[in-house]
């Protein structure tokens, strides 16, 4: 595990897990959220993301958090580990919600500068609905993964915390 990719909804504990990776590793991490958001939620043009990640994973290690679809197979295909964290849709939204009401009108440790958190009920909403409309498109692309990546599914934040602890 050298090149690692971690994606999931939003508020499944992406940046979270991959804080304790990096750690535990010894292996750069890098935020999606805090590369690819410009101050005052200014999203970076497709091209710079393509540009960005193509530069990220030319790096002999790294751990990479966060979905970016569009941009996904840049990062599936140079990654050899691949952990989707797979949990309940109301997981993720009361995670999102607890993280709005600590960061609020304060910019979080993975995000973009000047990327104050927010109330941001279109963002609950995208979290209620991606099990129906971006897992199956995340879960299909996995399965048409090259057999040499390793490719591990949480379900839980218990199996997170075995899958952590089984790490050396």
């Amino acid at each position: 595990m050298k090149k690692i990719i971690i994606i999931g909804s939003g508020g499944a504990g992406k940046s979270t897990l991959a804080k304790h990776l990096g750690e535990k590793l010894g292996i750069k991490v890098f935020h999606l959220d805090a590369l690819l958001w410009k101050p005052n939620w200014v999203g970076v043009p497709r091209e710079e993301q393509i540009q960005v990640q193509n530069e990220l994973v030319k790096n002999e290690q790294w751990i990479i958090d966060g979905n970016y679809g569009a941009t996904m197979d840049i990062r599936l295909q140079a990654a050899d580990t691949i952990i989707l964290l797979d949990y309940h849709r109301t997981i993720c939204v009361y995670r999102a919600f607890k993280r709005m009401v600590k960061y609020r009108k304060k910019t979080r440790p993975d995000m973009g500068e000047g990327c104050e958190e927010r109330i941001d009920f279109s963002f609950i909403k995208w979290i209620w609905n991606y099990p129906k409309t971006k897992r199956p498109e995340v879960i299909n692309k996995l399965k048409q993964l090259s057999k040499e990546k390793n490719v591990i599914v949480l379900k839980t934040p218990r199996e997170t915390r075995k899958f952590l602890q089984t790490l050396k």
